[in-house]
């Protein structure tokens, strides 16, 4: 579990530059592997798909969650 955790983390953090470089008109993802492609449509998927998993065991997996801080 802590591979795909590790795995969505990344997709979660380029999902995230991602979104502030469109914030300034540049999609990376688009400009890497084309506009509307399976390929960048796939790479979408995947981070939103990390971002649910994360929500859901974020709390168990986080030490300054499960520490009380």
């Amino acid at each position: 579990m802590k591979a795909i955790h590790i795995i969505a983390f990344i997709l979660l953090v380029i999902g995230g530059l991602n979104w502030l470089l469109v914030a300034f008109g540049w999609n990376l993802v688009e400009a890497i592997f084309g506009n509307g492609t399976v390929l960048s449509q796939i790479i979408y998927i995947l981070v939103g798909l990390s971002a649910i998993l994360l929500i859901f065991t974020h709390k168990k997996d986080c030490r300054a969650c499960s520490s009380g801080m």
